[in-house]
């Protein structure tokens, strides 16, 4: 799909506050209600958008304790990834999951209360899960940069 820089625009201010109204993006675009309301729902459509969240302050919440694990599998065979990642999709403190190249084979961000909560969630959930040869964890002392937005502009 090709974009317009109104679109990228639009797309931008939706990233930052998708709360307002339309007429407000309108306001900001230059453009009527109507056309700005075309253009979400065309993105919308396209599944450019797909879907809005709210997004939670983890330390009014109790899950501002945020670690970063790596995990290795025994072996790289199509059934024990399609497992793995099976699993980890039910794991509720899990955030973030990719797939990785190089020593590892997926980096895991997880949100937990504190050290406790996260050495139960290892013991009672993580290392349960089949096929796991290793883990190794980092833990976050600071959170420097947060964004949720793709960069686009």
């Amino acid at each position: 799909m090709k974009f317009d820089e109104i679109d990228l625009k639009l797309m931008g201010l939706l990233q930052e506050d998708c709360k307002k109204t339309t007429k407000e993006y309108a306001l900001r675009l230059g453009l009527s209600n109507t056309a700005v309301y075309e253009r979400i729902k065309r993105l919308e459509k396209s599944n450019t958008i797909h879907g809005y969240v709210a997004l939670l302050n983890k330390e009014l919440i109790n899950r501002s304790f945020t670690v970063f694990c790596h995990v290795k599998l025994i072996q790289h065979t199509r059934a024990n990834i399609q497992q793995f990642e099976k699993d980890v999709l039910k794991l509720n403190e899990v955030v973030e999951c990719y797939h990785l190249s190089g020593d590892y084979d997926y980096l895991i961000k997880i949100h937990v209360q504190d050290m406790p909560a996260y050495r139960e969630f290892m013991i009672s959930k993580l290392t349960t899960l089949q096929h796991i040869g290793s883990t190794q964890s980092s833990f976050s002392i600071n959170e420097v940069k947060h964004s949720t937005a793709v960069p686009i502009l």
